[in-house]
């Protein structure tokens, strides 16, 4: 793994003093939170409340979800000032988004999450991978090792986790105070590392809503696995977009609303008995 939680640096984490129930004195681990504001080239485009690690993956993940940092455009440089809480990402084509931002709407997330009301915009020429597919006995040993990896949520908690994965192996686990600060980092990550997602497996600790699947489909990621619930606007543009959709996936259970057809059924090679635990696809279908 290239990149993966870092619950020890004591630049994520400060230590506040409080009270508890019986008046003892506690000391408990909290996240930072800070502003960090995305320029590109010379223009501002947006500031948010951020964790504060790998600036330049946000930055860079976040122009690209926007369709702001085309896959062709040539990175030339990016300058973080970790005082100032600036991040400038400059490109070899000249950029100007005056109109574009105008069109910025709040998103349902956390940490004051935007996006732009063009962003369907760039999903219709999109076609995700039709023969990927997700094995249930790869999905349960990778939760397992997600639920067991030090982490800041497991740590501190008040924070989301992303996961990039292929089959069970965890390529890169990245954690924010806001969840599409923690999608942008791993899409940045790939766009810098030029990995593509057509044969990837996408989780994430959030809601499965129509910015995640937005998201998701952008980076041409055919599978996407929460813990969490469901939107109904996130199951719809699932289905429109071919996306697989697997929420409420905690131990041995899971479900599927979209994009059955790419789960293996195989997790009798994984459970040693209880096969009733795990919701298979055909189950979940069948309530859909």
């Amino acid at each position: 793994m290239s990149v993966i939680p870092q619950p020890d640096n004591s630049a994520l984490v400060k230590i506040v003093e409080g009270r508890d129930e019986n008046n003892q004195l506690v000391k408990v681990p909290v996240v930072t939170e800070l502003p960090l504001t995305i320029f590109l080239n010379r223009q501002e485009i947006v500031t948010t409340m951020t964790l504060g690690d790998w600036p330049e993956y946000l930055a860079v993940g976040f122009l690209k979800n926007q369709n702001m940092l085309k896959d062709d455009d040539v990175i030339t440089a990016i300058d973080v000032d970790n005082d100032l809480g600036v991040v400038v990402v400059r490109t070899e084509r000249e950029t100007n988004y005056e109109e574009k931002l105008k069109q910025k709407i709040q998103t349902s997330g956390c940490a004051q999450g935007t996006q732009f009301g063009d962003m369907m915009d760039a999903m219709e020429d999109i076609s995700l991978n039709p023969d990927a597919r997700i094995h249930i006995s790869d999905m349960m040993r990778l939760i397992k090792t997600i639920n067991t990896m030090p982490s800041l949520y497991l740590s501190a908690g008040a924070i989301h986790g992303c996961v990039l994965a292929e089959g069970d192996h965890v390529l890169a686990y990245i954690e924010d105070v806001g969840r599409h600060n923690a999608v942008d980092k791993i899409a940045g990550w790939m766009r810098l590392n030029d990995i593509s997602g057509g044969n990837k497996i996408f989780y994430t600790t959030g809601r499965l809503t129509s910015e995640m699947v937005i998201k998701t489909v952008q980076m041409q990621i055919p599978i996407l696995v929460s813990r969490s619930g469901f939107t109904h606007s996130g199951v719809a543009m699932a289905e429109q977009t071919g996306l697989t959709l697997i929420g409420r996936a905690r131990g041995k259970r899971f479900t599927a609303l979209t994009g059955c057809q790419r789960i293996i059924d195989d997790y009798d090679t994984y459970a040693d008995n209880g096969a009733d635990d795990i919701a298979s696809p055909q189950r979940a279908a069948s309530r859909i």
